[in-house]
């Protein structure tokens, strides 16, 4: 290898290490703050978030009933139309 190109690139590996460490180390904090606040909200919820969840739930399995209903007919009436 040339070594004048050497002689560049030592000094740009060696700055850019401490670059890559400082950043690594901002995105931890980042996540860190994130995953803080998600934890806070959702504790924070208490019993009402949780009844809240627990009703919505209820809800959307009582709408997927009703839509297996839907296909179940659906169904019957094509196989019903099929085999006339």
């Amino acid at each position: 290898m040339n070594p004048a190109v050497l002689g560049v690139m030592i000094p740009i590996v060696a700055l850019s290490i401490p670059v890559v460490a400082i950043l690594m180390r901002g995105f931890e904090k980042v996540w860190r703050l994130r995953v803080e606040e998600a934890r806070l909200r959702y504790s924070g919820a208490g019993d009402e978030g949780m009844q809240a969840l627990r009703g919505e739930i209820e809800s959307l399995r009582r709408e997927l009933s009703e839509l297996n209903e839907r296909v179940d007919f659906t169904e019957r009436l094509l196989s019903r139309g099929k085999s006339s």
